[in-house]
């Protein structure tokens, strides 16, 4: 018999970072399992938080009297043994509290709101009374008025007044009212029959509850009221008669309900290459083999046909799928393509839906009313069971890794899962990582080709204009001569045109001519971006506003300039230099509100607009038919960073955003306008010539001791106080050469890149490595030792396999 509930409590912090036992109460004996949420009271107050139940146990651990369970939140768990193992190994291999872990992994709606009110204390005097009698039911929280707070403060000091907690669970089900008939037909004439001749609106309830009736349907109430002309004071009349219930009834938030009523595409003919590619990985799917499969295909080739034939394998063989796709930009044209081809069966996640969507979906994942789930990032913890297959679209995209703690990749989420599963992962990109192409070339991953388009369509032929002597032969503001007649063209022959531009804004920064002032950031140090849209300049880090000066505050000038450009600016520029053109903006600013990359895309697809200007969330997986020239404002806005993956990037970028031309019947043509012509990085990607781009580059890395020849860890330390943060940062770095071997490398202790973000001071180093089995372990001996720090100010963060260093 369990007795015994092993709970991770809502306080991360490293010397909590462990299941703590409560007695669970003998109503609740048997009833009590891993996965389930409860409400413990935690410390030695009255302090109550959540919490999660990893484990259950006949005997405790712990020799004193045990606390008893509070309340249990959930009748069902929210995790089964398979994610609660998942979320046990995560914190394990992301130096992330085990709480965070699971928090990650679950819905915001799922996630409990501890809600501290006051009422009397041991000693209670007047003062406390009447404050109580003045302010009833009076909640604790950052919108108390100070002296309010000052006053409670003290009285609970005087333990006038305590302190209670209370859970509030945001987990909310949508409900819709539904007519329910309690009559029979025959009794529902007899009571028409006894109606006034004048009772219009009740014999016609009567006349619908009859047909009703005699169907056995239970309608909707929002639906009956509109198909009937019913009012809603009627059938609460009817309510009272006794001739309907409304019965509420749950519904699910659907955020692509629209799909769901079309008709199923067809799965298309393959090509000799798509289906030398399907065989094997559903061969895979088919033995339960836990494989990896690296599919390069150029752009154009048809990858997401072979996802879509894949994903319909596993489900023949009644297993699941998950399909991840790297950014919400992209979300939209894949989900009408997986659910036009499997309907309902599909359940998407990602950040562009609300808080209620991704609970519904959510729900419908665990309940196993959907079979494939389409995602960004976080999908890849979607609650399924027996995933027959993983499938990871543009694996090479760093938005698969998460950027705060827990800093994991999603790619090594699903090749865990798949492990468990006994499930291949097909990972597919036209520029596969440097990581991932290695590993094929040493067999660890089994490579895939797609070398040719589907439709026999020759890649668009690349033009790389050098931006050196643009400016002499017609050049204006940021367009070259051939690109403003290459777009002038496509107007004249109503075709449409892609810019990437990878900076919004209207400028890069505002500096005074006279004295060289640029406007900061009083947060962070990072030059203010000017937006014209707002008339504003912002911090793209910390989202500091201000006015846009018009007098240098340092020197009194006037002469106050903007320089670089932006998305903003080159919309402005378009609008003048091509009137008759329409133009689309497709930046973080325009694509705020939900449902934003939705509608500029299918307003572009509709041809409402002539030219889609945007930054790199255009780059990827769209497909226009009447695409038939991209352009690059400025290839070198990535080539500039302090970055060892700065080439790899700037070839990727430039070689997706090529492939949105000519993937259709009509041809393509690239326009790649860049002050480094010379630059291998942008010369292969004039040639399509991902396997050139990746011997060099393996070269170069091979050089600097760079992944994929060398594992990598970051460790970062930031504090308000510039000194204290490099203090820090110098004794762990001391600390680890002495655990480290010869062979290992250490870079730094240095500033960051930005040395000083959102107040703080941040200082960093990073270590290279083949192999240090001492590691692990000193990194848990520094977030153990370094916890009492975060009281003083300290925060010290561990990310392994970081995807930049700055």
């Amino acid at each position: 018999m369990t007795t015994v509930a092993k709970v991770i409590v809502d306080v991360p912090t490293m010397q909590t970072d462990q299941p703590y036992d409560y007695a669970i109460p003998a109503a609740l004996t048997g009833q009590v399992v891993p996965g389930m949420r409860v409400w413990v009271q935690f410390g030695q107050g009255t302090r109550e938080v959540s919490g999660m139940v990893v484990a259950t146990e006949a005997q405790p651990d712990y020799a004193g009297t045990l606390k008893p369970l509070l309340a249990v939140l959930d009748y069902a768990p929210v995790m089964n043994s398979e994610l609660l193992k998942l979320s046990h190994w995560l914190a394990q291999t992301t130096y992330a509290f085990w709480i965070t872990c699971i928090q990650t992994m679950l819905p915001a709606m799922l996630k409990v709101d501890t809600v501290k009110t006051v009422a009397l204390g041991p000693k209670p005097t007047a003062e406390a009374e009447s404050l109580l009698a003045a302010h009833p039911g009076m909640v604790l929280d950052q919108h108390l008025d100070a002296t309010l707070s000052a006053q409670v403060l003290r009285l609970v000091a005087k333990q006038a007044l305590t302190i209670q907690y209370q859970s509030r669970d945001r987990a909310k089900v949508k409900t819709q009212n539904y007519i329910v008939p309690s009559l029979t037909p025959a009794a529902y004439q007899a009571e028409a029959a006894a109606l006034r001749a004048n009772a219009k609106q009740q014999r016609a309830l009567l006349e619908a509850l009859t047909q009703w009736a005699q169907t056995h349907t239970e309608p909707a109430l929002t639906t009956a009221l509109k198909d009937s002309g019913l009012s809603r004071a009627t059938v609460n009349a009817g309510v009272q008669k006794g001739w309907l219930t409304l019965a509420a009834r749950e519904i699910y938030r659907a955020p692509y309900a629209q799909l769901d009523q079309q008709p199923l595409t067809q799965p298309l003919t393959l090509t000799a290459d798509q289906a030398a590619v399907v065989k094997p990985v559903v061969a895979a799917v088919e033995s339960h083999t836990a494989q990896p499969f690296l599919l390069e295909g150029v752009t154009g080739s048809g990858k997401t046909e072979v996802y879509l034939q894949v994903i319909a394998a596993a489900l023949a063989a009644g297993r699941n799928a998950m399909m991840l796709v790297p950014e919400i930009a992209l979300t939209p044209q894949m989900v009408h393509r997986v659910k036009g081809r499997f309907g309902d069966a599909v359940a998407v996640l990602h950040s562009g839906l609300s808080e209620g969507e991704k609970f519904d979906e959510w729900r419908r994942l665990e309940r196993g009313e959907a079979r494939v789930v389409v995602g960004a990032r976080s999908a890849a913890f979607a609650p399924m069971t027996n995933i027959g297959v993983f499938i990871i679209d543009e694996e090479h995209e760093t938005s698969y890794k998460q950027d705060d703690a827990p800093r994991y990749h999603a790619r090594d989420v699903v090749m865990h899962r798949a492990q468990t599963f006994g499930a291949p992962v097909l990972l597919g990109s036209a520029t596969p990582s440097l990581e991932s192409r290695a590993r094929a070339e040493k067999g660890v991953y089994t490579l895939l080709r797609l070398p040719e388009r589907i439709n026999d369509q020759p890649l668009p032929a690349v033009h790389i204009i050098d931006m050196r002597d643009a400016y002499k032969q017609g050049g204006k503001d940021d367009f070259s001569q051939p690109l403003l007649q290459a777009l002038q063209a496509r107007l004249a022959r109503g075709e449409q045109s892609v810019l990437l531009l990878n900076r919004r804004g209207f400028s890069s920064f505002v500096m005074c001519r006279e004295c060289g002032y640029r406007v900061q950031c009083p947060n962070c140090d990072i030059s203010l971006t000017l937006h014209m849209d707002t008339h504003t300049l912002k911090c793209h880090y910390c989202g500091h506003e201000e006015p846009i000066p018009t007098v240098c505050p340092k020197c009194g000038s006037r002469k106050i300039r903007y320089y670089g450009t932006g998305t903003q600016k080159v919309e402005a520029s378009l609008h003048q230099l091509l009137p008759a053109a329409r133009v689309l903006r497709m930046d973080v600013d325009t694509t705020r509100r939900k449902g934003g990359h939705e509608k500029i895309l299918a307003a572009f697809g509709a041809h409402e607009a002539d030219i889609l200007l945007g930054t790199q969330m255009i780059a990827k997986g769209l497909d226009f038919p009447d695409v038939t020239l991209v352009g690059v404002i400025n290839a070198d806005t990535g080539l500039g960073m302090p970055d060892f993956r700065a080439s790899e990037r700037t070839f990727d970028l430039l070689t997706q955003v090529a492939g949105r031309a000519g993937r259709a019947e009509k041809s393509g043509e690239v326009f790649i306008q860049t002050f480094n012509p010379e630059h291998y990085a942008i010369q292969y990607a004039q040639h399509h010539d991902y396997e050139g781009f990746f011997r060099q580059e393996m070269v170069t890395r091979h050089r600097g001791d760079y992944p994929p020849y060398y594992f990598t860890t970051k460790l970062t330390v930031s504090h308000q106080n510039e000194e204290a943060a490099a203090k820090l940062i110098y004794q762990l770095a001391k600390q680890l050469h002495g655990a480290l071997s010869p062979q290992a490398i250490v870079l730094g202790p240095t500033p960051g890149a930005i040395a000083r973000l959102k107040n703080r001071y941040i200082y960093q180093l990073v270590i290279k490595y083949k192999h240090e089995p001492e590691l692990g372990p000193e990194l848990d001996r520094i977030l153990t030792e370094t916890q009492t720090g975060t009281r003083k100010g300290y925060f010290v963060g561990i990310d392994r396999e970081p995807l930049t260093f700055i």
